[in-house]
């Protein structure tokens, strides 16, 4: 791989970008008023919707668009994360790594990330006089396990709603290790392709209500486009020059935004926001680039964090101050994130033993 491919911090500008789009969408999508995203099922009036508010230039149009698309942060990350594994895993080191150890290992990681927040938004919650109180010992297991994602209703059981990524994220890792590490990118492209099939056939005419799509879409099959393609990337991407970047930016928010009208063009969507990502972040000079690599190193903190200081904050929103709101939660989350990256220092890093 050459080091122009992907650099530190271009790999950081992308995580800083998926995860204001992520923190962002996951405020503003429970504002009454704001236009819903397709993520899990899909409605054709939702984008219809969106249009209508960006054709008029609605006031409220940044609460819209994060609405709406913020939840795209989710491909930027799994493209990241696949790259990232090819890119450790494969191209910088020669030993075999045993499957036990490295799942156990990126479970161990998963769960040192996830615990404190876990902690800090039940407490949050207990305190909330309308707060989620449903954390009994099933629950709190299977998402100490991150297995919940596989169990009935995971809309209403998975609390915070955001950490449902963490166990998406570890499914991904035992898919990688165990069929597509190290082997024919072929393999790769046709499980991409069984998984894409799987989820069209639950169109909304096949699945009323889409209760299986959504069960679906909270697993790994849901996630596999966007992983494969930053596995394919680190195996077989090229450097382009800026006009190429100019054009695949271009026609990747056409793609973005036509394709959410059709059910099976939106199932290709995180395609083209993972092209559009990476073109725009090739096109941007590296000091413009400086806020979104600062937000990307504390992007994993950020995530973690964030869903407790909605859970607090929202409540100006409500209450009419939607922007005041919305500054402050962004205000506290990066505070909140410096506690917990601080606090992190004081929890064991989990080693890959082979």
């Amino acid at each position: 791989m050459k080091k122009e491919l992907l650099s530190i911090a271009e790999s950081k500008a992308l995580r800083g970008i998926a995860i204001l789009g992520i923190i962002l969408h996951n405020y503003c999508h429970f504002l009454r008023f704001a236009v819903k995203e397709n993520e899990y099922t899909f409605t054709a009036a939702k984008p219809r919707q969106f249009l209508e508010k960006l054709t008029s230039l609605n006031p409220d149009l940044f609460v819209h668009f994060f609405s709406f698309l913020g939840h795209y942060g989710v491909p930027v990350f799994l493209f990241i994360s696949g790259f990232g594994l090819v890119y450790k895993y494969e191209q910088h080191t020669e030993k075999r790594t045993p499957a036990l150890p490295f799942i156990g290992f990126h479970y161990a990681k998963l769960l040192r990330l996830m615990f404190l927040g876990y902690i800090g938004f039940a407490v949050v919650s207990y305190l909330h006089p309308h707060g989620y109180h449903g954390y009994n010992l099933e629950r709190v297991i299977a998402q100490l396990i991150m297995y919940i994602n596989l169990l009935p209703d995971p809309d209403h059981i998975i609390k915070p709603g955001p950490y449902w990524f963490f166990g998406l994220m570890l499914q991904l890792y035992i898919v990688y290790r165990l069929f597509l590490y190290k082997t024919k990118s072929l393999y790769t492209i046709i499980l991409i392709a069984v998984c894409w099939i799987i989820q069209a056939i639950f169109t909304p005419d096949n699945d009323p209500g889409g209760e299986a799509l959504n069960r679906i879409r909270y697993n790994f099959i849901g996630g596999m486009l966007p992983f494969g393609m930053g596995i394919l990337y680190a195996r077989y991407g090229r450097c382009l020059d800026r006009w190429a970047y100019l054009a695949i930016a271009i026609i990747s928010a056409i793609a973005v935004l036509a394709g959410s009208f059709w059910f099976q063009t939106w199932l290709w969507v995180p395609l083209f926001v993972v092209t559009g990502a990476v073109a725009s972040v090739k096109l941007i000079p590296e000091k413009a680039l400086t806020p979104m690599v600062w937000f990307g190193a504390i992007s994993s903190a950020l995530f973690v964090v964030h869903p407790i200081t909605r859970e607090i904050i929202i409540r100006m929103s409500y209450k009419g101050y939607v922007y005041s709101g919305i500054i402050t939660y962004i205000i506290a989350s990066i505070l909140l994130a410096w506690i917990f990256k601080l606090c992190f220092r004081y929890i064991p890093k989990p080693k890959l033993r082979t």
